[in-house]
């Protein structure tokens, strides 16, 4: 009898989620467009970022300064991001309110 070799859970999760062909060349195209723009220099000392959330798997841009990395800006908001979490989890009750944040 002939066993092939199994991917262990542990090899499992460290791929992540699969992503749609569809939603994978999106996400390419967004991260070309990124590239374009860093380098035609159009945002001066800043820098598009592009990233996808661990918690949620959405994609994000952020605009962020090239020598501090701090964000000027996100899109979606940080707040936003775990909302999205929250509700997915069922948590939305835990969420603070969007004046303190």
């Amino acid at each position: 009898m002939e066993i092939s070799s199994i991917k262990s859970v542990v090899d499992l999760a460290r791929t992540g989620p699969v992503v749609p062909p569809e939603q994978a060349a999106q996400r390419r195209q967004v991260v070309q467009a990124a590239r374009s723009i860093n380098d035609s220099g159009a945002l001066g000392r800043n820098e598009l970022v592009f990233s996808v959330d661990s918690a949620t798997h959405r994609p994000i841009i952020r605009v962020e300064d090239r020598e501090t990395h701090e964000v000027i800006l996100q899109i979606p908001p940080e707040y936003v991001l775990r909302l999205a979490q929250n509700l997915n989890t069922g948590g939305a009750e835990k969420m603070p309110p969007l004046a303190d944040m």
